[in-house]
This record gives C-alpha cells, sequence and structure tokens, in this order.
C-alpha cells in the first residue's frame, strides 16, 4: 500500500469513509437528517479540509469547529458520535493506506475529535 500523498488520495480517502459513515446507523442520521449534506458537495470540502490540514495548500477556508457547535445545538454530540467517527476514520485509513503520513493524518483526526469532544461537553 502506498501513503497519503496528494489531493487526488484524499479524494479517495474522504469518499471511502463518508461511504462508511453513511451507512453506520449510529451516526449517518446527523449527517443525512440533522446537517442535511448533500454529499456530493460535502465531499470537496472536507477533502479541502484535509488537503490543508495534512499539506498546507488548498482552497479550505471555514471554520469546522463554529460549524459542528452549530450541529451539536441541533442534535446533542456525543462521546460515542465521536468514537464511531473516528473508528471509521482510522479503518478507512489502514484499508487505503499506510505510511508517515497515514499515521499523521490519524493523530490530526484524534486531535480534532479530542477537541471537538471537550468544546461540545463544555456546553
Amino acid at each position: 500500500m502506498k501513503d497519503i500523498e496528494s489531493r487526488t488520495d484524499l479524494e479517495v480517502f474522504t469518499r471511502a469513509f463518508y461511504t462508511r459513515l453513511l451507512n453506520d446507523e449510529r451516526v449517518n442520521y446527523i449527517f443525512t437528517d440533522v446537517a442535511k449534506i448533500d454529499v456530493e458537495s460535502h465531499l470537496p470540502k472536507i477533502t479541502d479540509f484535509w488537503e490543508l490540514s495534512m499539506f498546507h495548500t488548498g482552497p479550505y477556508h471555514n471554520n469546522p469547529m463554529h460549524v459542528h457547535m452549530e450541529l451539536n445545538d441541533k442534535e446533542q454530540l456525543t462521546n460515542e458520535h465521536f468514537d464511531v467517527w473516528l473508528g471509521h476514520f482510522n479503518d478507512t485509513v489502514d484499508e487505503l493506506f499506510e505510511g508517515a503520513n497515514a499515521e499523521k493524518i490519524k493523530t490530526r483526526a484524534l486531535s480534532i475529535a479530542t477537541i471537538m469532544k471537550i468544546k461540545v461537553s463544555a456546553l
């Protein structure tokens, strides 16, 4: 297996990751019923975020914490939600990639999930 090396790799990852999330009844309703995302328009934004996070390039300029705090106002995000998200994230990375960047993206995801859990639980 190869490492995560490009935006194209991130596009492959995000599509596979969201397929997993949307097939998991524990969290899919958050995306479909609460956030009401259009997956096809959402995936490029998520890819933009991870491209910025991993390679310091790309057009992402939103505040993901703000977006998730607004989502939490609609549906309380629980530790289980974050754990399911992180589990699917790590499993998807491990199925598709290996190497330094694969480990780096998993570490970043853990950091992001931890910070968001702390922030939403403080409300």
